[in-house]
């Protein structure tokens, strides 16, 4: 498993790594109108999957307007935000925020994206900040489990990633 710290406190993951090369694991998470959304769901896309601990914290807030401002750029990608918060504060968050170009999902209910990506922190129960890139064929073409959970993760290599699994 990555080795991952959080706030400088080494911290547990749950559930498999994920590496570049793997099929992507199916997973399934509550949209913020509590619909199940499933990997499934966007067969046939390349999707740029950013996870994050807590969308109402300054690095995942910084992160999902990132990507949002990222998403509108990259026609053909369907772009995620995976956290634990509930999905109405998700709706509100990305409400004030002015979210509209990626969809946040939450995996508040079994943690089941955390454990199939492996980044459930076993002692929070929050996931890890993690990016994955899945081309349209369902392969993982990009993993980056940031080392420090509370660090920014590498924006432009993910979208240099998702850009290639276009091609």
């Amino acid at each position: 498993m990555a080795n991952v710290t959080f706030g400088g406190r080494e911290v547990t993951l749950v559930g498999n790594e994920v590496k570049v090369g793997d099929k992507a694991p199916d997973f399934t998470v509550r949209q913020n109108n509590l619909r199940r959304l499933t990997l499934e769901d966007s067969k046939g896309t390349v999707r740029l999957i950013s996870v994050v601990p807590s969308i109402d914290t300054e690095v995942c807030d910084q992160q999902t307007r990132r990507f949002n401002e990222e998403a509108a750029k990259l026609e053909g990608v369907t772009v995620l935000t995976v956290s634990v918060d509930l999905p109405f504060a998700q709706q509100r968050w990305c409400g004030a925020a002015g979210i509209e170009n990626l969809q946040t999902v939450s995996d508040y209910r079994d943690r089941n994206f955390g454990e199939a990506y492996g980044v459930l922190i076993q002692d929070f129960q929050l996931l890890t900040r993690a990016i994955f890139v899945i081309d349209k064929n369902d392969t993982v073409t990009y993993v980056e489990y940031v080392p420090e959970a509370t660090d920014h993760p590498n924006y432009e290599a993910a979208i240099e990633a998702a850009k290639k699994a276009l091609a």
